[in-house]
C-alpha cells in the first residue's frame, strides 16, 4: 500500500515526491543515536549539578533546599561496572546557609563520608556501595576531629548516625529513595521506551517502593537538545500512614493516598550528556493534595 500502482493513476498529472523521506525504522534509528545510550556511558553525567528541593503541604511551612552535587564515574576493567564517585557540598535553606546546630551537625556528618563510592549495573541503577567498609572507617575516623560538637545531643546524633551507616542495607535504602537518586541516576532503557510499562518509585523516603504505571512522550524540535517527559500514577494505594511508616498493613483502608510523578529529562542530542532534569512527586487523598515534593537539577 505504501507504493504507487501506475494503473491506478488516472486523470493524474503530476506526483510531486519529497526529496528526505523517512520509514517507522529510519526514524527509530535516528533517534537512538541523538538520545543517551541504553547502557551507561560516562559521557551522561556533567561533572556539577545543580540542586533545589521544594517541599509542601498544606499543614507546614513550605522548605526549600539548594545544594550542589559533584560526581565523577570512572569504569572498572575487571568487572565491567561503572562507578560513580558522589558528593554534596553548599547547602542553603531558603537561600541562606543553615546556622542551628542540628542542621550543622547533620550536614558535616554526611560530608565527613563522601565522595561515596557506588557500583551502577548496565542500565545506570545504582546497585551497591563499591565499598561500604570504606565509608564507615571515614567517618570513626573523622569523628574525632568533631570534638567542637560538643553535648549530648551531639554525641547522641553522631551514635545514631554511625549506627545508621554501619547498616549497609538500610543506609544504601536511605539514598536510593530520595527522589534525587530515583531522577540523577534513571535507567537509561527509560529513555527507549515507546509503551506504557510498569515502573517503582519512593513516594516518601526511607518508604516502600509503589507501581506506577508509566508513559513517555519526547520533544524533538530543537536543534541541540531533546526533551524526554516520563509520567507515573500509582496502581497500588495505601494509606499516607503506611506509607510514613513503611509498613503495609495488608488490609483495605478507608483512606488510601494516590501519587503520581513526572520526570523531565533534557539530553544533548550530540554529546548525550544530562543537561537538566525536573521532577515532582505528589500524593493525593481524593482531590485533596496532601504533599507535593518538586526537585530540579542543573549543569552547574
Amino acid at each position: 500500500m505504501n507504493r504507487i500502482w501506475f494503473e491506478n493513476l488516472n486523470e493524474v498529472k503530476t506526483v510531486l515526491v519529497p526529496l528526505q523521506v523517512q520509514t517507522e525504522k529510519q526514524k527509530d534509528h535516528k533517534k537512538k543515536n541523538i538520545l543517551p545510550s541504553s547502557q551507561i556511558p560516562n559521557s551522561f553525567f556533567s561533572q556539577t549539578y545543580n540542586v533545589s528541593e521544594t517541599f509542601e503541604n498544606p499543614f507546614e511551612s513550605n522548605l526549600t533546599i539548594d545544594y550542589t552535587v559533584e560526581i565523577d564515574v570512572r569504569k572498572n576493567k575487571s568487572t565491567n561496572h561503572h562507578i560513580i564517585s558522589y558528593s554534596q557540598n553548599h547547602f542553603k535553606t531558603h537561600g541562606k546557609t543553615p546556622e542551628d546546630k542540628i542542621s550543622e551537625l547533620s550536614i558535616t556528618c554526611m560530608k565527613s563520608i563522601m565522595p561515596i563510592d557506588f557500583t551502577l549495573n548496565e542500565s545506570g541503577k545504582i546497585i551497591r556501595f563499591t565499598d561500604h567498609r570504606k565509608i564507615t572507617q571515614t567517618f570513626a575516623d573523622k569523628r574525632k576531629g568533631l570534638d567542637f560538637f560538643a553535648g549530648e545531643v551531639s554525641e547522641r546524633y553522631m551514635d545514631k548516625f554511625e549506627k545508621n551507616i554501619a547498616d549497609e542495607k538500610f543506609f544504601l535504602g536511605q539514598l536510593q529513595s530520595t527522589l534525587l537518586f530515583q531522577v540523577l541516576f534513571p535507567k537509561l532503557e527509560w529513555f527507549h521506551k515507546k509503551t506504557e510499562w510498569t515502573e517503582s518509585f519512593y513516594f516518601l523516603q526511607n518508604s516502600f517502593s509503589v507501581p506506577c504505571t508509566m508513559e513517555i512522550e519526547q520533544e524533538n524540535e530543537d536543534q541541540d537538545y531533546i526533551t524526554t517527559t516520563l509520567t507515573g500514577n500509582s496502581t497500588e494505594f495505601y494509606s499516607l500512614q503506611e506509607l510514613r511508616t513503611a509498613t503495609k498493613y495488608n488490609e483495605a483502608v478507608d483512606d488510601p493516598v494516590t501519587g503520581n510523578i513526572i520526570i523531565e529529562y533534557t539530553t544533548h542530542k550530540k554529546s548525550r550528556n544530562l543537561v537538566q532534569a525536573s521532577a515532582t512527586i505528589s500524593l493525593w487523598r481524593e482531590e485533596e493534595l496532601i504533599r507535593k515534593h518538586t526537585l530540579t537539577i542543573t549543569q552547574g
